[in-house]
């Protein structure tokens, strides 16, 4: 925090500090991604025609989009050369389309000409092909193009509407002639059979007929690219399986609009030439990769700091890889428009929005738009793919396709990562005997062309390229070591889900079916997994498969003793030693020489370097060790055959760490580059030298500064945000931690322990303590504990308004071993003077002394409107007024760099008066009815962004609702027509921005009357402009030490009436919210995360947790809230059981952490009464104990003090702990009342507290409940992890598409939804790499929609995408993964993959009863997937366990009257039915009968469909009674007629399933298809007029017509589920 971070620290550390990084430094990779200034625009994401259909309107905010025409309906493969001009139109429900000339050029004729080559048509009339590297479809060999958009009308805001565009235009018919040209050019004749998901995907789908082409001529298609074999959209760009590409794969979308050069980068290093901008990496560094002609599959990179992981597998493999390719990339020059274009708003904050817009008015006053067509000007050159033939050691001659944008280090990466060459890392290309430049581009290549042969050639080594080679072979010898994800280092995590797939999804899994789909599947759940179960086993959680050890191939590779070399044997060649024992038991001493790699004659104890005979030298380490070692070879080559069979999602690196709770015991093996990262570059070393390490401020705020005027800018400046900030939070995580271990060393060592602070790797570290009493008033430690998280949400609000000229503090908030550390990026110059001469803005003392800027004024002005602030006027020392912008806090120093800054941003938002009691003052009823003000523990309450945002709101249809009555009673008084005020203003929302400008504008044009109906609409709800809708928050009111003015009291009473008013409308409004919400079950957490989650979604802050749970109590609806009351106690206990640790650990010293650890969890969890806590060992005693200094602690607790905890004492410190917190009574004296008492479960009480509290501990099964021992030992804690919290920088364009899609799903207009969440990947893929939490959601959409349209297969394939991100980025036991599993199983059954189905179901619900319990309203919903399946393979009796605890569940959560139950009833009445057991069935359906009849009537389609099932149940019961009466009669002479028996039929009980999961199809004729268009087109209508009202120029949108070949209407009914 500002106040003390740089009070008094004068030091000389700064000049030391500041120093740039040389290009020769090890450490090299670790520089920024900052793109290169001078490099050529990257190509942007292709948007389609759709995105103009679906309903977007802000033109003006994407400028730069290129939108055209498409055919209305069919499909050609063909393509031809745009015109100049084309219009934006929209179009229906074609998969692909034509370019429509829509103007003719100067010359007065349409230009048309067709293409050479096969491409992928993609909406928007582009000839496309595929872009292996990206997956993305890109134009190629055409020539250039210029393209205009229409001109269009300008966009004051988007962020309210969901939906960026709603333009459009008359559609164009493709011209017979033209495509009957293309198809005598292409000779591809017509296509059929065709069925794609995505409009842009041309890919043949399986049984898809096709035309016009024999087999061998789509393999040569394949082979040389032309035909497009992958999506463009998909996340990890893997392509649809077809005939044509079996096997074959791409990979994500990496780096779409990354710089164009790409400096040398091989095992984590890079050689930069100065001026050269860094790699084309994604987020966490990882490269793509390409394809080689052979249809071989090369694979990606890995991360920085270690060598690349080579995926090579064959075009067959089971998961081929991500492809490489950048042979067709675009350039893209834009000339810029005249004026600005506006900025869309992270997370549809439309504050940024606002002051763009305002730019624009500025600038755009006196001009006109005529001209607009001609700013927007794109001119698209294209590349043409060859192919050349790769000759490298060792290995038979190989195709390779490159592109002439690429580099030769391209080349070299795709190389390394191949199969059979992965093991190179040191050569040269050499075309004709010359050598080639890595950092050439290959067009500039004299003599590189068409069938070229490139010669593999192996360089002499340095000592850095043998480091390198050395940690590349690690690398690859660990590519299947799962300990990385465990220990939670480098971003690797875990995934599960190939464990229970068995790689059965997809084609593969096609390919295995034989025979009947009912082949021996075992369906026997465990005993577990079935209801009613006990037991909560935790084993399970991590699956540990027989291949979890992967294949050893040494023994042990690590640094020799002997190095470095002694001089004379410099000067014959050795770099470095190394020491290898093989799997045989061999001991061998290794030379790395400058010509590659022999056996030497050292031992441990005597140093002989001369080689051994034989020496077997070998250029490569991995050729010596085969050589050495037969267990090597063979091992080596089985773990690359397993390694590329590995989908790349559960490899490639996520962008922020994820931490696991549990893992199984670990060998510890050496390994000599982990052993240099832990002391070199990690702890220290290289990080303190002067030169080596990044300026991470610098970094932070020149990615902010780079253009964002149009989508490509914007998408390369979001993604170098990203890129640094993922960067900046693990070096600040790893230096917070190393900070609390005691390894860095204090700026001020001299101080109290609690007082010291820290400055590693440019980062400035400081302490969660009250230093010098800064927070004497505020509540000491609590308030400096609870200050930087309030300090990071001001960080984050600011950077998502991202106000050009204001910049902030890289901050990033870490928990580690009970210390809270804030980590911040170091203002240029401020370590060199005194905090008092650098504050230019705000106050350094709380108030008493303010000083003012006018640049700050300006500046913060623009933050003013989205944030919510107020100006205002406070009183300085000298009693003289000074205007601010901002919290007094606040404060503005210019670094040395001349930039703006703003720190100590923790009042941003208002205070929360219902915990800020203040004498005289009183709170509205609402809040004294619920208990408040209540006291609390700091005064550094504060209201949440989102509750501002949602009071606002509020407070807006307050307002048009006062003014239009008012208005109404003007006219029925006057009878004169409708005041045009409100109509004009009735479409704007006060999170626009735009509300106050749209007001003033009407203010000028009105009658007084009018006017004084706006004052009075004004007046009541608080705005601070009296002509105006203006709703804004004075931060400062009720801060102690600040005064005002007397002239202000009026503004001030009025600003303190506004507080009030928020505080009462959270307790009034947004609480019954949440609860409303949860009854409907439109929310449903399953733990305490996911409840968090809910409650801060709508402003409400977790100290309200005690009121939620008490309006649950009382609520009427309490039995239907009953999992709400349990997750609310959980959080409640847990909660306040972590404010404990924190003190508790802090007096804790290391070597006693474990035990410390394990002994609080059986006070916490274990049933056994007496723990005792196990002390250090003797042995581990110094027997001089009393002469050692005693260790210095952070905490002032007594370092022992914790071993005396008992049970009882903590369960009272929990129960004291949630009243005086939370205000809530636990009536609890140990964890099995508490079980008892709330129907808690102690696993999940487990999870919670080790999640919150970062424990690891081991993966075994606990007795919780023994009486004689203790659960934990101290052998069960196996690591303790940092918590951190920090900004999450969006993809804010690609948010705007999200949402956009999302809202058109709504409608039910889906493949335009469908089109535009497609786009949203591509964005979100440029921005983030291929992995990330938004990119999860994407494809969770996505799967929903193509599962919706028929295509299940690629639904599969993007939910097992989605299934393994969720795992990886969330957390292989998060609720949104239990939800991603259950999505999985119902696309796998309509894939004919049963077994697979119900693995995946039987693991979502062993997962929910862990996180939760069994009595939870999803489990119902997952119990009956289970119960329909098992149906399906006729296993009855288990799937009436399951439906029947399915029904019980609904009954309790839902009332017995509701749907769900009445559906739960008809589904037991089948498998009764299917059982013969017709009496059973007849009840279960007559209970169905009877809901349905009292719900919608007799004459409802569901009561006459129950009834009739009734009926025949009825004569079935009577046919069998007969029988059985016939039978007792007679005996064995009875005549008996055949029973019919119902089996299960497959496409039943997917129907079924449908329906359960919300998805309904419902024929309809062609008339109501007409009139269903009629009322959404009436409906987008309605709509439309009040867009148009708001903004002048804005063309009138329709909706989309809806599919006219369909004789079905897919109506999605579970909108939450589908969009979620």
């Amino acid at each position: 925090m500002g106040n003390r971070v740089f009070t008094s620290c004068k030091l000389l550390t700064d000049s030391v500090l500041m120093r740039p990084r040389g290009v020769d430094h090890p450490h090299a990779d670790r520089a920024p991604l900052l793109p290169d200034p001078q490099a050529e625009p990257p190509s942007h994401a292709h948007t389609s025609d759709k995105t103009v259909q679906a309903g977007v309107q802000s033109s003006q905010v994407y400028p730069d989009l290129i939108l055209s025409s498409t055919t209305a309906h069919g499909f050609s493969p063909k393509c031809r050369r745009a015109s100049p001009a084309f219009d934006i139109a929209g179009f229906e429900d074609g998969l692909g389309g034509e370019a429509v000339p829509s103007g003719k050029e100067e010359g007065g004729a349409n230009r048309e000409t067709p293409c050479q080559v096969d491409c992928e048509p993609v909406s928007g009339g582009l000839p496309r092909a595929l872009d292996e590297v990206t997956g993305q479809v890109e134009d190629r060999d055409c020539p250039p193009w210029v393209w205009q958009a229409d001109p269009r009308p300008e966009c004051t805001d988007c962020s309210e509407d969901n939906t960026p565009y709603s333009e459009e235009t008359p559609l164009e018919k493709a011209d017979p002639a033209d495509v009957a040209e293309r198809e005598k050019i292409t000779g591809l004749g017509s296509w059929s059979g065709l069925s794609s998901c995505s409009p842009e995907c041309g890919l043949l789908q399986e049984g898809g007929a096709r035309e016009g082409r024999t087999k061998q001529s789509c393999a040569e298609l394949v082979a040389t690219n032309d035909h497009p074999s992958g999506d463009d959209n998909t996340a990890d760009g893997l392509c649809r399986r077809s005939p044509l590409n079996h096997g074959l794969a791409a990979l994500p979308a990496l780096d779409l609009v990354a710089p164009r050069r790409e400096s040398a980068r091989r095992g984590g290093k890079r050689d930069s030439p100065v001026g050269s901008a860094p790699p084309r990496t994604n987020d966490r560094g990882l490269k793509g990769t390409r394809r080689q002609a052979d249809g071989k599959v090369a694979g990606m990179l890995s991360p920085p700091g270690c060598s690349e992981l080579p995926v090579t597998a064959e075009g067959s493999s089971q998961h081929a890889t991500a492809l490489r390719r950048r042979s067709k990339r675009k350039r893209l020059l834009h000339t810029e428009p005249a004026h600005s274009s506006g900025m869309p708003l992270v997370n549809g904050d439309s504050g940024h929005s606002h002051t763009e817009a305002e730019d624009h008015n500025e600038k755009g006053e006196g001009e006109t738009h005529a001209d607009d067509g001609n700013d927007q000007e794109v001119i698209v050159i294209q590349d043409t793919g060859f192919t050349v033939k790769m000759h490298a050691p060792g290995i038979e001659p190989f195709d390779l396709q490159v592109s002439p944008q690429e580099m030769v280090q391209e080349i070299h990466q795709v190389l390394m990562d191949r199969e059979d060459t992965c093991h190179r890392t040191c050569f040269s290309l050499q075309l004709e005997g010359n050598v080639l430049d890595n950092f050439s581009e290959l067009k500039s290549i004299e003599g590189l062309q068409e069938g070229s042969n490139l010669k593999v050639v192996e360089e002499p080594y340095t000592v850095r390229e043998a480091r390198i080679h050395v940690r590349h072979i690690r690398d690859l010898l660990k590519s299947l070591d799962p300990s990385d994800s465990y220990n939670g280092v480098d971003c690797n995590s875990l995934s599960f889900l190939s464990t229970f797939t068995e790689g059965d999804l997809g084609e593969n899994g096609k390919r295995k079916r034989k025979g009947s789909e009912l082949e021996q599947i075992d369906c026997t759940p465990p005993e577990h997994i079935l209801p009613g179960s006990k037991e909560r086993p935790l084993l399970i959680l991590q699956p540990q498969t027989k291949d979890a050890k992967p294949l050893q191939c040494l023994k042990v590779l690590t640094m020799s003793g002997w190095n470095p070399p002694p001089g004379n044997r410099k000067m014959h060649g050795d770099l470095m030693y190394l020491y290898v024992v093989t799997a045989e038991d061999r001991h061998v001493s290794i030379t790395a020489s400058t010509r590659g790699f022999y056996t030497n004659q050292s031992t441990a104890y005597s140093f002989n370097p001369k080689p051994a005979n034989p020496s077997f030298l070998s250029h490569s380490l991995v050729e010596l060790l085969s050589q050495i070692s037969p267990t090597f070879k063979k091992n080596f080559a089985a773990l690359q055959k397993k390694r590329v069979q590995r989908h790349p999602f559960e490899r490639i690196a996520t962008p922020f760490q994820v931490y696991s709770w549990t893992a199984p015991a670990v060998e510890h093996a050496m390994d000599c580059v982990r052993a240099e990262d832990a002391y070199t570059s990690r702890l220290g070393y290289e990080e303190h030298i002067p030169g080596q390490t990044r300026d991470w401020n610098e970094e932070l705020q020149t990615t902010r500064e780079l253009p964002r005027k149009n989508l490509p800018d914007r998408l390369l400046r979001e993604r170098a945000i990203f890129k640094v900030h993922s960067d900046f939070a693990a070096a600040a995580t790893r230096g917070a931690m190393a900070v609390i271990d005691g390894n860095v060393m204090a700026i001020n060592p001299g101080e109290e322990t609690k007082m010291q602070m820290f400055i590693w790797n440019n980062i400035f570290f400081s302490l969660g303590f009250d230093v010098r009493d800064h927070y004497k008033d505020l509540g000491g430690d609590n308030a400096a504990y609870v200050a930087p998280t309030n300090d990071l949400n001001g960080v984050r609000a600011y950077n998502a308004v991202d106000v050009e000229g204001l910049y902030t503090l890289g901050t990033v908030v870490v928990d580690y071993r009970g210390y809270r550390v804030t980590a911040q990026s170091i203002i240029p110059g401020i370590l060199e003077r005194e905090q008092e001469q650098s504050v230019i803005y705000g106050s350094i003392d709380f108030g008493k002394t303010v000083v003012s800027h006018p640049k700050y004024l300006e500046l913060l002005e623009k933050t003013a409107r989205p944030l919510k602030i107020q100006k205002h006027n406070v009183l300085d020392d000298k009693s003289e007024e000074v205007e601010l912008c901002s919290s007094v806090e606040c404060k503005g120093i210019i670094g040395n760099d001349s930039r703006h800054y703003i720190l100590d941003l923790l009042r941003t938002f208002p205070p929360d008066l219902n915990f800020l009691p203040v004498e005289g003052e009183e709170l509205p009823e609402e809040c004294t009815n619920m208990g408040f003000p209540k006291e609390h523990r700091h005064r550094l309450s504060c209201l949440r962004q989102e509750l501002i945002e949602a009071f606002v709101e509020h407070r807006y249809i307050v307002f048009m609702k006062l003014a239009a009555l008012q208005l109404m009673q003007q006219k029925a008084n006057k009878q004169e027509k409708e005041c045009p005020a409100v109509t004009e203003n009735g479409g704007s929302s006060p999170a626009d921005g735009n509300a106050t400008e749209s007001s003033k504008a009407l203010s000028e044009d009105v009658d007084p009357k009018s006017k004084e109906v706006i004052l009075n609409a004004c007046k009541a709800v608080g705005s601070i402009s009296s002509t105006s809708f203006d709703i804004r928050f004075n931060p400062d009111i009720f801060s102690p030490g600040v005064r005002f003015h007397d002239n202000s009291c009026d503004e001030v009473e009025k600003q303190k009436q506004l507080l009030k008013d928020a505080a009462a409308f959270l307790i009034s409004c947004q609480i019954p919210s949440l609860i409303k919400d949860c009854v409907d079950h439109t929310v449903l957490p399953m733990d305490g995360a996911t409840l968090a989650e809910a409650i801060h979604q709508r402003g409400i802050n977790i100290r309200y947790l005690a009121k939620i749970v008490e309006y649950v109590s009382k609520s009427q609806a309490r039995q239907q809230l009953d999992h709400i009351h349990k997750l609310g106690i959980t959080e409640l206990i847990t909660r306040s059981a972590k404010h404990i640790f924190k003190t508790y650990l802090q007096g804790v010293e290391l070597s006693g952490l474990s035990a410390a650890i394990s002994h609080f969890l059986n006070c916490f969890l274990s049933s056994f009464p007496n723990p005792i806590a196990h002390l250090p060992t003797d042995e581990l005693v110094s027997k001089k104990k009393r002469n050692k200094r005693k260790p210095r602690h952070l905490g002032n607790v007594d370092n022992t003090a914790w071993a005396s905890t008992t049970p009882l004492e903590l369960w009272k410190n929990i129960s004291n702990e949630t009243k005086s917190y939370f205000n809530f009574t636990i009536e609890c004296e140990s964890v099995d009342q508490a079980v008892e008492r709330y129907g808690l479960q102690k696993i999940s009480l487990l999870r919670e507290i080790c999640v919150k509290s970062g424990i690891q501990i081991l993966l075994k099964e606990y007795n919780f409940d023994s009486r004689h021992r203790p659960t934990f030992t101290e052998e069960d804690i196996l690591n303790i992890f940092p918590v951190v919290k920090h900004v999450n920088p969006k993809a804010s364009d690609a948010f705007h598409f999200f949402q956009s899609g999302q809202s058109k799903v709504q409608q039910g207009f889906l493949k335009e939804g469908c089109e535009l969440i497609n786009e949203a990947l591509n964005l979100f893929n440029n921005v983030y790499g291929a992995m990330h939490v938004e990119i999860c959601a994407c494809l969770r959409l996505l799967a929903r929609l193509n599962y919706i349209m028929g295509d299940n297969n690629e639904a599969l394939n993007n939910q097992q995408k989605a299934v393994l991100m969720s795992e990886r980025a969330l957390g292989v036991d998060h609720p949104n993964t239990i939800q991603e599993y259950m999505h999985l199983a119902l696309y796998c059954f309509a894939n004919g993959q049963l077994s697979t189905a119900l693995k995946l179901l039987y693991r979502s619900r062993y997962l929910l009863i862990l996180v939760y319990g069994e009595d939870h309203p999803e489990m119902a919903l997952l119990d009956s997937n289970i119960g329909l399946v098992l149906h399906g393979v006729m296993e009855y009796d288990l799937s009436l366990r399951f439906l029947e605890s399915a029904l019980t569940v609904n009954g309790k959560y839902h009332g017995t009257k509701s749907l769900k139950v009445a559906m739960s009833h008809h589904l037991v009445a089948r498998v009764y039915d299917s059982k013969a057991e017709f009496r059973s069935a007849l009840q279960h359906e007559k209970d169905g009968y009877t809901i349905y009849k009292n719900q919608f009537g007799e004459n409802h389609e569901k009561t006459k469909e129950s009834s009739e099932y009734l009926k025949y149940l009825t004569q079935q019961a009577v046919a069998l009674q007969r029988t059985m009466n016939e039978i007792y009669k007679n005996g064995s002479n009875a005549s008996i007629l055949p029973l019919k028996f119902t089996a299960p039929i497959m496409s039943s009980v997917l129907e079924q399933l449908n329906v359960i999961n919300g998805i309904l199809f419902i024929p309809l004729s062609q008339k109501e298809l007409e009139n269903l268009k009629a009322e959404v087109h009436r409906r987008q209508a309605l709509h439309d007029t009040f867009r148009i009202a708001e903004q002048e120029n804005s063309a009138e949108g329709t909706g989309t017509e809806s599919d006219h070949g369909k004789s079905q209407t897919i109506v999605e009914t579970s909108t939450a589920q589908a969009s979620a």
